[in-house]
């Protein structure tokens, strides 16, 4: 009895042995992203489900506070950065990661006939969109501003908006502002800086205080509406159509110039572009997808689709700078 005791023993540790063998021989894809897509309601874990279930690999992301900390933390760390993938820049900081040699060439085919905007880029891909809005409730907001002007110059409500430095919604906020005020952005700014409860470092910090009653309105997403009507049946919260039209932001994902696993980067990206995967980071980062013959909710169909305005990305790179500072300088008066 002690020898089939031992001898099971023996084939037990054989079958662990082999197991963690084969786990351990898998690949692991390291993607630097932004926290709220790695959250357990953001897209990560589906598509990590997804992905993992073909490519014989594991995924290990790695979650930062946004698109701007992702840029900043590939720049410092260069050749010794862990990252195979990179998913959360956006068409603001492609020029800044590109001019760096910071992302290598996707190699990929793309079918630009099945997507629903115009994209020609050897470095990036993109795999999802979307606008900056104010967003607010009408239970405590019954006239909210009507244009980017109104907002700045006439609205007596509070703000909330996030920092220009380290968040993409706050960067597109800084172009939004130049877009529409040119070299009048600085007095711009001043004027809003007497409505503006906080400058939040992220989006999350940002929304978060808003749905606790910090301010009246909000710096987020057109999409912000069909979220809170798919997820908690709720028609209070609308984004303010402005008459300028609305900051365009298009996010996108690049391997790294850096990756050890540059191939199995690319298959990710390819991934990133299938219409199952697009419904799952339409419903779940809440933008519209890039592909046209994504199928989503009657919600997203009604919330609103203003003109979109967008600088040259060559331009922002050059500018971007120089814009925070004058920000800064208006701001802190």
């Amino acid at each position: 009895m002690k020898r089939l005791f031992w001898l099971c023993q023996a084939v037990m540790l054989c079958l662990f042995s082999v197991t963690a063998l084969a786990a351990s021989s898998k690949p692991t894809l390291t993607v630097y992203t932004y926290s709220s897509f790695t959250s357990k309601w953001g897209p990560g874990p589906q598509l990590t489900k997804l992905f993992e279930k073909d490519c014989h690999c594991q995924i290990n992301w790695v979650g930062l506070d946004d698109g701007v900390s992702v840029l900043n933390r590939l720049r410092l760390e260069r050749a010794n950065t862990k990252a195979d993938a990179v998913v959360g820049l956006d068409t603001n900081l492609m020029y800044s990661a590109e001019k760096l040699k910071l992302v290598a060439p996707h190699q990929l085919n793309i079918e630009t006939d099945k997507l629903a905007i115009q994209w020609q880029n050897k470095d990036f891909i993109p795999y999802d969109r979307g606008q900056f809005a104010f967003v607010y409730s009408r239970k405590k907001l019954a006239n909210p501003p009507h244009s980017l002007k109104d907002l700045v110059e006439n609205f007596k409500g509070r703000i909330i908006y996030e920092d220009p430095r380290t968040s993409t919604p706050g960067l597109g906020l800084l172009l939004w502002v130049k877009a529409v005020y040119g070299d009048k952005a600085p007095q711009a700014w001043a004027k809003l800086a007497k409505k503006t409860v906080t400058v939040t470092k992220s989006w999350d910090d940002a929304y978060g205080m808003f749905l606790k009653g910090e301010a009246d309105m909000v710096l987020s997403y057109t999409t912000d509406s069909a979220y809170h009507k798919i997820e908690e049946n709720n028609s209070d919260y609308l984004a303010a159509q402005f008459s300028e039209g609305h900051y365009q932001q298009i996010e996108v994902a690049a391997v790294s110039a850096y990756a050890h696993h540059k191939q199995l980067a690319r298959k990710f990206l390819e991934f990133l572009l299938t219409p199952k995967a697009q419904h799952i980071i339409a419903l779940n980062n809440w933008m519209l997808p890039v592909r046209k013959d994504v199928e989503l909710p009657k919600a997203f169909s009604e919330i609103i689709h203003p003109k979109a305005l967008m600088l040259p990305a060559e331009a922002v790179a050059k500018n971007r700078q120089n814009w925070i500072r004058q920000w800064r300088s208006a701001v802190s008066q």
